[in-house]
């Protein structure tokens, strides 16, 4: 019996309706992992492959044969955006097998939840914080609501991968179970995983369950990619320079060939399925497209990069990815400013998540309307799977930190049968006549292109980090436990912390320690029996609805205009001040700084923006192919021509300069007489602050090392008296002999990180850093290759 004939008939009825000709690949080897085995299962395939169908048809359908006696099934998604459009693709489906779909966040009615409490039943959709908050306020019912729970589904799980909010994830899964006394399978999905072997035994971890990973045939798909690059001031960079022959090419078509697998995937551990040796992931063969002529004239004196995105959107409906909240904001009032000043209607919308819920919802609506051809410049937040609609093209400003984002925010595009299409803008200012060498290397266009490059080349993506020591998050787990339980006794209360296996690294000696010091300070009380509580200090904290969530947050005040809430920003300016939210610009009346408001009028204008800038983490590997692009004299043909004449200013510097033959280069000498280096070690982040540390901490006095200046990840200019030799010989020795990660901190360093550290010993901080953070290892090994000039 094949997979479709196994589907309940509403499942059917769902199909023929939406004139599906077939089941996707993904569906069925889904379908024959959920119906036929028993272990958990990680869904790996491309951005709108139908993932999410894949995994609750076979839900529904056994949900359809045998009702669940409480909530059945629990989806667990990173994003509010991302609950609310499940929602309702998953309530069209449901409708008629009266099978109810749930949903539970901040913004949901108390009057949906009430329903829910009483009447627990089908589907529910919650974000890791919700079910946190779950959990600790209503934990009698917990039970009761989740007797019968048989699957948990992850989505997009991935993004929950990331510092301390995956790892929360796992422990409510775990803590989860144990209070309804249930073993749910769980049930991974996503597009973009760098090492399915090593996320498939994660998400088993501890359940004594394998994971089937299913190896699925996807159908050849074409890509569209195009990478300009702008200063910011004409003149741009000339390509008449450089070339004898005009060859423009307006973007890069790249055939994306599936891997020849079957559907099978079982084994005695997570397994991913590798391409076979010596077989190329992605076709080399390159259709370039027709150039495209402006569809809007950007205003005379337009910032060249956004002008060029400006005069392209006209008339389409295309996603503008920014890698801040300050930029995006910045941005989409630029692109508005250019409607106004032509005369036209205002046709770009923002997304973030420190705007309101209203406005957010308002904006993904506007996108869904395929009538409606509207731009929307967003972040992050819809760099996963919100349903916003038909997108032609996504617009990328500057390269993202990392493979995994880039997949994501190009599978955003070419739904409804559209090949996916991105075009990167790499903005960067002038080089000023006395700017250093290494600054006037285009960092960001080296960036997108190793990124572009790597997937092409390999299908490589970044492997998780899965082995840190979270001493935040225990920190959060042992309160959240003591808060929801009540008094427990020492040895209960590690038991209950300590055997959740995200904290598998943890010694009873950290732990030991961590409450001691929470029984100082008064987090955790001691009661006369020699039980646990949580303490005055632990009730201010846990008592807050900001403690559901492990992911770091600055103090957030509300902005309104009149009785309408526009979002929320951080560090507000005085009075009179202006500040860019909302895709406008407004003058700050009032600031209240006990209620966190702040009232605005709205004025026109240009401002930055104020929220925080979220740092990125690149992979070593990254940098190595941004080396490789600066030492091969390949063409990419997705490279405009601005973008092709700065690569090879940049590859003539490079190779004028030998920045890549090693290590270090002389910079000659400043105004002081004083010798001048900068070293480029090709590190991702983490290994790249292993080595500042190194040589600010064990070599900088012995060499005579000062002005030191970081530019990570990238590169670190000093000034030195040694020369080449010496400095390379000191600093290899250096490397291999530290014996203690711990030796690279400061005496006095308490670095803090997460959201809770300051709630940790200040020796845990400093061990969580040393040996959870830092990239010791991968800092000794590239230091090891160093030849000795």
């Amino acid at each position: 019996m094949g997979v479709f004939d196994r589907y309940a008939p509403f499942v059917q009825d769902f199909i023929y309706a939406h004139e599906w000709e077939s089941l996707r690949g993904i569906q069925v080897a889904a379908g024959e992992a959920i119906f036929d085995t028993d272990d958990h299962v990680l869904l790996c395939a491309s951005t709108a492959s139908g993932k999410t169908e894949a995994a609750f048809f076979p839900i529904l359908s056994e949900f359809w044969e045998s009702p669940p006696a409480s909530v059945g099934a629990l989806y667990i998604g990173p994003t509010k955006a991302l609950i609310n459009d499940q929602f309702y693709r998953l309530e069209e489906l449901c409708e008629e097998a009266d099978i109810p779909v749930w949903h539970w966040h901040g913004d949901v009615s108390s009057s949906h939840k009430a329903k829910l409490m009483k009447r627990p039943s089908g589907i529910l959709q919650i974000t890791p914080e919700s079910l946190e908050a779950l959990l600790m306020r209503r934990h009698a019912a917990v039970a009761k609501l989740f007797c019968d729970l048989r699957y948990i589904v992850i989505d997009e799980v991935h993004a929950l991968l990331r510092q301390d909010r995956g790892g929360q994830c796992l422990c409510l899964i775990e803590r989860l179970a144990r209070i309804a006394g249930v073993r749910p399978r769980r049930i991974g999905l996503s597009a973009t995983i760098g090492d399915p072997e090593a996320v498939g035994a994660f998400l088993a971890t501890g359940t004594g369950r394998d994971c089937v990973i299913p190896r699925v045939d996807e159908p050849p798909r074409t890509w569209r990619i195009s990478m300009e690059h702008f200063y910011n001031t004409d003149p741009q960079a000339d390509e008449s320079e450089f070339l004898t022959t005009r060859r423009e090419v307006e973007a890069d078509v790249l055939a994306v060939e599936a891997e020849r697998t079957t559907s099978e995937g079982r084994g005695l551990s997570p397994r991913a399925v590798l391409q076979p040796e010596g077989r190329s992931c992605l076709s080399t063969e390159v259709t370039p497209a027709p150039p495209e002529a402006p569809t809007d004239p950007a205003p005379a004196n337009a910032d060249p990069g956004i002008g060029y995105i400006f005069e392209h959107t006209r008339g389409r409906k295309c996603l503008i990815f920014s890698n801040s909240r300050e930029e995006a904001e910045e941005v989409c009032t630029t692109l508005r400013a250019y409607c106004e000043f032509n005369g036209e209607p205002d046709r770009f919308l923002i997304h973030h998540g420190n705007l309101s819920a209203a406005i957010r919802e308002s904006a993904e609506e506007q996108m869904r309307d395929d009538a409606s051809d509207v731009s929307i410049v967003a972040t992050s937040t819809l760099e996963l799977g919100v349903d916003i609609g038909r997108l032609e093209r996504a617009f990328q400003i500057d390269a993202p930190f990392t493979v995994s984002s880039f997949l994501q925010r190009m599978g955003r595009t070419g739904r409804r049968e559209r090949p996916p299409e991105m075009w990167f803008v790499m903005r960067e200012d002038q080089p000023e006549p006395r700017t250093l060498l290494p600054e006037t290397i285009p960092w960001k266009l080296l960036q997108g292109i190793a990124l572009v490059q790597l997937y092409r080349e390999e299908r490589w993506v970044e492997p998780p980090r899965l082995d840190r020591l979270p001493y935040s998050l225990l920190c959060h787990q042992t309160l959240a436990i003591l808060a929801s339980e009540g008094e427990l006794s020492p040895a209960q209360l590690a038991s209950r912390v300590l055997t959740l296996t995200y904290f598998h690294r943890v010694s009873t000696d950290d732990f030991r320690e961590l409450l001691r010091h929470l029984i100082r300070n008064d987090y955790v009380e001691q009661t006369e029996g020699g039980g646990l509580i949580v303490g005055l200090a632990g009730e201010r904290v846990t008592n807050s609805y900001k403690f559901f969530a492990v992911f770091q947050e600055n103090v957030e005040y509300t902005v309104r205009c009149d009785s309408t809430e526009i979002g929320t920003l951080c560090a507000p300016p005085p009075p009179g001040e202006k500040v860019a939210i909302a895709g406008h610009v407004w003058i700050v009346d009032e600031v209240d700084h006990e209620r966190h408001l702040l009232y605005v009028t709205q004025v026109k204008g240009k401002v930055p923006a104020y929220f925080g800038e979220v740092a990125g983490d690149v992979n070593t590997h990254v940098l190595e192919r941004m080396r490789r692009s600066l030492e091969e004299h390949a063409a990419y043909p997705y490279l405009m021509p601005h973008a092709r004449a700065r690569l090879r200013q940049a590859r003539h510097v490079a190779e004028a300069s030998r920045l890549t033959a090693g290590p270090l280069v002389c910079l000659g000498e400043n105004e002081r007489e004083q010798t001048m280096w900068c070293l480029l070690p090709w590190l991702g982040s983490y290994a790249f602050l292993a080595l500042e540390r190194l040589i600010k901490i064990k070599c900088a006095d012995e060499l005579g090392i000062k002005a030191f200046s970081s530019s990570r990840p990238y590169f670190i200019t000093f000034v030195m008296k040694a020369d080449e030799r010496t400095f390379l010989s000191v600093v290899k020795d250096a490397a291999e002999r530290l014996t203690d990660p711990m030796e690279l901190l400061y005496p006095a360093e308490v670095p803090y990180f997460e959201k809770y550290d300051e709630l940790v010993p200040e020796s845990l901080i400093r061990k969580g850093f040393a040996e959870g953070v830092l990239d010791v290892e991968g800092m000794r090994a590239r230091v090891a290759q160093w030849p000795l000039a």
